[in-house]
């Protein structure tokens, strides 16, 4: 299960798309689903539009501003479908909240069968629910496809999982790898604690790194030390 943030696919500016993005990571997963014989499953998020939490706190209804930020997420979802059939990758969106004339409802077992059948899988509108991220949403579909783990793209140069924000400390150390526990615990910022506490519950590791790096997911799948792995220690 690969979750690429929604300002990762924005490029440089964190706001709306970039087409180079976007081209580059459909290569990538490409490369892992044509090349390396892995079945892809992506859950994007949508934070380069509308991040739900934003709206509440300036007053907007919770519910409502979270339903926003989940049609932002199927706008990516569909920009990454483009962008991966574009280059010759055959893809399907799967969106929890049904919008028929633009992309199946999310159903597990048709979502297993386009794996079988060598598709991409993007997941969209991530849960359907309020109050649940797209963090938590990548955790959920990854278990219920089965999947054997779970890689969080990120933006902005931060290439893993830090002791503290490295963009504003210096002194901010890299973790190779960190249990679950322990990002809880000292609120290391990988995902939302829900994501976390189901990542672990469910034994499913997860791998944080910088989008941004050229072929870093198929040095993840090659089993080299890229990023951040969290796992049970």
């Amino acid at each position: 299960m690969f979750k690429p943030s929604g300002e990762a696919l924005a490029g440089a500016s964190g706001k709306g798309l970039d087409g180079d993005t976007l081209d580059e990571t459909a290569r990538e997963i490409m490369f892992l689903r044509q090349e390396m014989d892995v079945d892809v499953a992506v859950v994007v998020g949508g934070g380069n539009f509308w991040r739900g939490r934003t709206g509440s706190m300036t007053g907007m209804d919770a519910t409502q501003s979270d339903h926003i930020g989940m049609l932002g997420t199927v706008m990516n979802a569909l920009a990454l479908q483009d962008a991966l059939e574009r280059a010759g990758q055959v893809t399907r969106v799967l969106s929890a909240i049904e919008m028929p004339r633009i992309a199946e409802p999310y159903i597990r077992r048709r979502a297993v069968r386009h794996l079988e059948k060598g598709r991409v899988v993007i997941f969209a509108a991530g849960t359907g629910n309020p109050f649940f991220t797209t963090d938590t949403a990548a955790a959920l579909r990854a278990a219920e496809i089965e999947a054997d783990a779970l890689i969080k793209g990120t933006h902005s140069g931060v290439d893993g999982v830090y002791t503290s924000d490295p963009r504003t400390d210096p002194k901010a150390e890299r973790y190779d790898e960190v249990g679950y526990m322990e990002v809880m615990t000292k609120n290391l910022r990988v995902m939302d604690a829900t994501a976390i506490a189901f990542c672990r519950d469910h034994s499913l590791p997860i791998v944080v790194f910088d989008m941004s790096a050229p072929g870093a997911l198929r040095s993840i799948l090659r089993g080299e030390r890229v990023g951040t792995i969290v796992h049970e220690v």
